[in-house]
């Protein structure tokens, strides 16, 4: 993408850049939600029982938490390479996907034996019980095999992310959907010659897609997709690269990761209110996911146009070109959210097959609370997404830790709970006792806090003195 592809910011071309670079991930994500939602649909009318329910709310969980084990890389890549590309230097933009790849590899190994040694654990802190338990676990480790097959489709799609190519991703994940869906189905219901595996076969379907995914994204990188071709002397270790792309990663990694163990903790404080409560909990997060499909694909949007912008010395179109996203984004984002708000009970009974279901009614008021978060969620996670472009990672980290912790949690537990326990002391303290409302009372009062601090962050512009490519040498 040449330098002049955004021209002036908010002028047709430079909409229409955006677009282009939105449109791909905002489909892509769209199929991504539908396989989702396609699960949950099939464990509601042909599994039923609450036990896969809670579980799915689970899995749910684990499914967004196994490709962001890679985030670190990800965003490190992302940002690297989009200044690269910027800067007119796709030679050491190959460089930088290479070696992204390779340090993806050694984490793979990491992660695949982590989940192995602490699998059970895991779920068992995670306070689901009995039957459910076991059902997560069961698809967990389903999933093993196909940790590195994930890796390849989240590392190679973020560098073709960097490099303007949102397309080669968006035919991926239609493919892998595709195959997700198809495979469970055939399974879960036991279509023609197939046998009826039920439960394992919603398992079945996620390996098969993500299998072929990463074989897919591996074949358009061995061919030079974009510019990044893999060979097998770029992918030697490089010091001065990786410890470039780490630093810029890392931080943006523990933010990602972060997030996700406070969601998981989030998720344990819903799952000590009971199975029904976790079921509610569990379909008010995979509906909710729908509000998150535009802001996803406005984020790339945002990190990739600031990052080429910053790497062509252009910081006054990458401000423009992130401002411009984050208003797209809440235009789309808060008309999802008036379908949460006004149509909950049309979304809660296309899943669960009874719209007078106890899991189906626990979960309208959810949707009407998360409604009102919709443009804190837009701006949290497009202008997140700008900062990553520039490098800038720190920051979102340190709004993590304001939000989640000092908020989310502890205002989960207070609103949730009607007594909660103080560790060590033997004391405990009275809570509200709104149960999952208060839970969900907490995540919109993180949301907005967040989004401010961002926005402030963003605001401030120190961003634009974050570029990262300049002291790597090859």
């Amino acid at each position: 993408m040449s330098q002049s592809s955004y021209g002036n910011s908010f002028a047709p071309s430079s909409f229409v850049s955006m677009l282009r670079l939105a449109l791909p991930v905002l489909a892509e994500q769209l199929l991504t939600m539908l396989v989702g939602y396609t699960d949950w649909w099939l464990a509601g009318h042909y599994l039923q029982d609450a036990s896969y329910l809670a579980a799915m709310g689970l899995m749910a969980y684990i499914l967004w938490l196994l490709p962001s084990m890679y985030s670190a890389i990800a965003i490190g890549a992302t940002s690297l390479v989009a200044q690269y590309v910027g800067a007119g230097e796709m030679q050491r933009a190959r460089h930088v996907a290479n070696q992204a790849v390779t340090i993806g590899v050694v984490f793979s190994v990491i992660m695949t034996l982590a989940t192995v040694w602490g699998g059970s654990w895991f779920v068992s802190t995670m306070q689901l019980k009995d039957e459910a338990a076991d059902h997560a676990l069961q698809y967990l480790w389903f999933l093993v095999p196909v940790l590195p097959a994930i890796m390849i489709e989240q590392v190679g799609v973020a560098c073709l992310y960097g490099a303007g190519d949102t397309l080669s991703g968006f035919v991926v994940k239609t493919i892998v959907n595709l195959i997700n869906v198809g495979v469970s189905m055939t399974f879960v219901i036991g279509w023609g010659p197939f046998p009826r595996l039920g439960w394992d076969g919603l398992a079945i379907g996620t390996v098969c897609g993500h299998g072929v995914g990463g074989l897919m994204i591996l074949g358009l990188l061995l061919n030079g997709r974009a510019g990044l071709l893999l060979q097998g002397k770029l992918l030697r270790p490089r010091r001065s690269i990786m410890i470039r792309l780490l630093r810029i990663g890392v931080p943006g990694g523990l933010d990602t990761a972060l997030i996700l163990v406070c969601h998981l903790f989030f998720v344990g404080i819903v799952n000590r209110l009971g199975t029904l409560a976790a079921a509610s909990h569990g379909l008010g997060v995979t509906i909710e996911s729908m509000a998150y499909l535009p802001g996803i694909a406005f984020q790339v949007a945002a990190t990739t146009m600031v990052g080429q912008s910053l790497g062509a010395n252009r910081p006054l179109r990458a401000a423009r070109s992130a401002w411009m996203a984050c208003g797209v984004a809440c235009l789309f984002m808060m008309s999802v959210g008036l379908i949460f708000y006004f149509a909950p009970h049309a979304l809660t009974s296309f899943f669960t097959g009874n719209g007078n279901s106890p899991t189906a009614l626990g979960t309208v008021p959810l949707l009407r609370i998360v409604a009102w978060a919709m443009p804190s969620l837009a701006v949290l996670m497009v202008l997140t997404g700008a900062l990553r472009g520039a490098g800038d990672t720190r920051w979102p980290l340190a709004v993590t830790l304001v939000g989640f912790l000092g908020i989310r949690l502890p205002g989960a537990c207070l609103l949730a709970w009607s007594e909660i326990s103080l560790p060590f002391s033997g004391y405990a303290l009275h809570g509200l006792g709104w149960g999952v409302i208060g839970a969900w009372y907490a995540m919109l009062a993180d949301t907005i806090v967040r989004s401010l601090l961002i926005l402030a962050r963003f605001w401030h512009g120190g961003w634009r003195r974050a570029k990262v490519t300049t002291s790597i040498k090859e």
